[in-house]
């Protein structure tokens, strides 16, 4: 059987258009970093929020993304919240003390020990290693950071702990840490103004973190605390709140039915950065944040 043979000029043309692709396949650059993002919200219970027409952004999240359904606040008010989220415990904190603090580990210092970056960006804040109560539209008491001496009292650990205009900053240079904590001022989290008005920021902030996540990046919306005692496991709590994953790392259209709360994602942030878990997060159910976003 005679076998048919291409003419030598339509052979030179295939090996030639090989050659680009080989050559783009040698100098593609390696994968882009992966970014695990944390913004808090503040005040409203799960109810208020998911199925709210007045935050079609919000709800638009989380149809998009994972949706934990039974996720909890660990208490009332917002700091010690905020020192769970931080530090696996309220540390015997039951108020907005700004002269307090909480001794010992954190995520922070963790990611420090573990050769990750992360930046703790805080809308309002007039300085980096601002430590004073308040100023305009930023408190403290919703920046829990400032309270552990192990990163108030480093300077390098606390040039960290930043304002919005880094935060712009990092958007345009695409320069974003391994972990970014976003806190939302007092208007923009919905703790002085509506709902409305913090899902219109979230609308405007969301897209431009998502577009920088990398492939197996994170990004987690969740509240501090709602308006009930609700709890985790049955115990009393800080109300039942929205948390919702977003992302590559996320499941679209997931809903997570088994109870979480602030410990538990803690824990998820930890098992995912290979950290050791600390304090009560050791004995939480950790919110699923791995590659495949629960």
């Amino acid at each position: 059987m005679a076998i048919r043979r291409r003419p030598a000029a339509i052979l030179v043309l295939l090996m030639l258009s090989a050659i680009p692709a080989a050559a783009e396949a040698e100098a593609k650059p390696p994968s882009a970093p992966s970014h695990v993002v944390l913004v808090v919200l503040e005040n409203h219970e799960y109810d208020e929020v998911v199925g709210n027409p007045e935050a079609p952004y919000l709800n638009a999240l989380a149809r998009r993304g994972t949706l934990a359904t039974r996720y909890f606040a660990v208490a009332h008010p917002s700091l010690p919240n905020y020192l769970a989220l931080l530090g696996g415990s309220t540390f015997g904190v039951t108020g907005n003390c700004t002269e307090c603090a909480a001794t010992g580990s954190n995520l922070a210092l963790q990611l420090s020990r573990h050769d990750y970056t992360w930046r703790a960006y805080m809308e309002g804040m007039p300085r980096r290693c601002f430590g004073e109560a308040g100023s305009g539209r930023y408190v403290k008491r919703h920046n829990p950071f400032m309270y552990f001496p192990s990163i108030a009292a480093n300077a390098g650990r606390c040039a960290k702990v930043t304002t919005k205009r880094r935060l712009e900053a990092d958007l345009r240079r695409r320069s974003l840490p391994d972990f970014a904590w976003i806190a939302p001022d007092l208007c923009h989290t919905a703790h002085d103004c509506g709902i409305g008005v913090a899902d219109d920021y979230v609308s405007r902030l969301v897209p431009r973190l998502t577009r920088q996540l990398g492939p197996h990046g994170l990004l987690v919306v969740s509240f501090d605390e709602g308006t009930s005692t609700a709890g985790c496991c049955g115990a009393t709590g800080g109300g039942r709140v929205m948390t919702v994953l977003v992302g590559p790392d996320a499941r679209r259209g997931k809903r997570l039915s088994r109870p979480y709360d602030h410990y538990s994602l803690l824990a998820g942030l930890e098992d995912r950065f290979g950290l050791p878990r600390l304090r009560l997060a050791r004995q939480a159910r950790a919110l699923p944040l791995g590659q495949d976003g629960g």
